[in-house]
């Protein structure tokens, strides 16, 4: 055995009991204007054989584990294994198998970038070796997806990947060149068109905030025409928080574009829900930069249901509004249906009206500690 399998910096909240697979380091595009992750990191692919070695190690810990009397039973403990690699790497795997290891995620930012030969080989390899997992995903940028054709994807379907993470963002083209994408509102529908015709599940990601104060209607509505002509399989909902050190927080700072409020933000994911028609799609409003969380479900069936929550939000009073925001935002309260207002919360809100200029000014400094 070697001395571990290698591992990036991040994966998708929904991927959080999936096996993480590192084909590439890095970012290949990295010049997003909202994302700290990857700047100052160059790009580079992983060979083949780095890759598959990893595979076998995991798989290697694996089948270990399952020989050892007593796992199945829930006996053994982690004292009782002996391996000649550090613990954090055994660990990791036996996370993974509490979840039945059915599902595996290939880091970093844009595995669509390799060579689709060399990406079937892997998939073809991890079918091989890690028999449990069902489910392969990976983040891609739609430039990326768009370089593939409509063959090559349906092959990656056909050697087992399953869906497709993309950080579309905004469908709005003077957002997304604020933001720094290298993409346009077409490139994104031509790419998630043809990933859904060639049967890959689709998660497309839209930043409400995205636009700043004065393109917080179009960021909204424009997002939701872009989504209407794909019909992904998934939308998530990631708030935009303007990180330090990332181009965005600069232009916060040098007033070039004004952060939207936690209350404009739900007013624009509103009016995102209520532009979206002819879907199937799920929402998900699974991350906790998000201010109401319990904003899920399927179109159209679900639509009126996730306006009223959304709507139970906006027609608080004012004080209402800043104290469920309070709350949530200082680890309170999770979701809005357990929302009440206590001491605690009024003595919070109080303390904070006194030191920051305005909840929100509160507020931004809570969630950047968040990341």
């Amino acid at each position: 055995m070697t001395n571990g399998f290698e591992l990036g910096p991040i994966r998708p909240p929904s991927e959080a009991s999936s096996v993480l697979l590192r084909i590439t380091r890095n970012c290949p595009w990295n010049k997003c204007a909202f994302c700290p992750v990857y700047k100052k990191k160059k790009f580079s692919f992983r060979s083949i054989d780095e890759i598959k070695s990893d595979i076998d190690l995991i798989s290697d810990i694996s089948n270990k584990i399952d020989s050892i009397e007593g796992y199945d039973s829930g006996n053994i403990k982690f004292n009782d294994l002996r391996f000649t690699i550090p613990d954090e790497f055994v660990k990791k795997v036996m996370f993974w198998k509490t979840y039945g290891m059915k599902s595996l995620f290939l880091q970093d930012a844009d595995s669509m970038v390799m060579k689709t030969p060399a990406l079937v080989e892997i998939l073809t390899y991890i079918k091989e070796k890690l028999p449990t997992v069902e489910c392969i995903t990976t983040y891609a940028r739609s430039k990326s997806i768009s370089r593939k054709t409509y063959d090559e994807l349906a092959l990656l379907k056909n050697s087992g990947l399953t869906r497709i993470h993309i950080g579309m963002e905004s469908g709005s083209d003077e957002i997304l060149r604020i933001l720094k994408k290298g993409v346009t509102a077409q490139e994104h529908i031509d790419a998630g068109q043809k990933a859904v015709k060639s049967g890959l599940e689709v998660s497309e990601y839209f930043m409400p905030g995205a636009g700043g104060d004065k393109l917080s209607d179009e960021n909204a509505i424009e997002t939701a025409r872009v989504i209407n002509l794909i019909n992904p399989t998934y939308i998530r909902i990631r708030s935009t928080v303007p990180i330090p050190g990332t181009p965005l927080y600069e232009m916060m700072m040098n007033k070039e574009w004004f952060p939207v409020s936690e209350e404009g933000k739900i007013r624009e994911i509103k009016l995102f829900v209520e532009n979206l028609h002819g879907i199937t799609s799920l929402l998900q409003s699974d991350h906790i930069m998000n201010l109401i969380e319990e904003v899920n479900g399927e179109f159209p069936a679900d639509k009126e249901k996730m306006i009223n929550i959304l709507d139970s939000f906006l027609n608080m009073p004012v004080d209402g509004k800043e104290s469920f925001i309070v709350a949530r935002r200082t680890g309170r309260v999770r979701f809005l249906s357990d929302f009440i207002i206590t001491p605690e919360i009024i003595s919070i809100k109080k303390y904070l009206k006194e030191n920051y200029e305005s909840i929100d000014d509160a507020v931004s400094e809570i969630l950047r500690n968040y990341i």
